[in-house]
């Protein structure tokens, strides 16, 4: 899969995450307490940080240029607890992410295709 590849899955990925907080209305909070949404959302967070591993493993330094790494950092650790200690991790801390730097990654994966 090509750099540009993988920021496209990126983007569907975050766009399946807007997804799922859409059948809650738009409501984070509600979307965390279903039983179905809330590991759906996960897993998308997992991979998504995963994608930005890969890219930093093949060398694609220009793209993760246009990445704030606070925004990077923050979801490698949702992704570390989700992955190492599934129930601890806090509905806070998810939306934490999914408010603050989701929108973030978000437009950055877009001005990094268009670059």
């Amino acid at each position: 899969m090509s750099e540009y590849d993988r920021l496209e899955k990126m983007f569907q990925r975050i766009e399946d995450i807007e997804y799922f907080i859409a059948q809650k209305n738009g409501k984070i909070t509600e979307a965390l307490h279903d039983r179905v949404l809330k590991p759906a959302i996960r897993m998308q967070l997992i991979a998504l940080s995963e994608d930005f591993t890969r890219l930093t493993q093949n060398g694609a330094y220009q793209i993760l240029s246009h990445f704030n790494p606070e925004d990077i950092k923050g979801l490698n650790a949702v992704r570390n607890f989700i992955a190492h200690d599934y129930d601890s991790v806090g509905d806070e801390i998810l939306e934490l992410v999914l408010r603050k730097h989701l929108p973030k990654i978000k437009e950055n994966i877009l001005k990094a295709k268009n670059a």
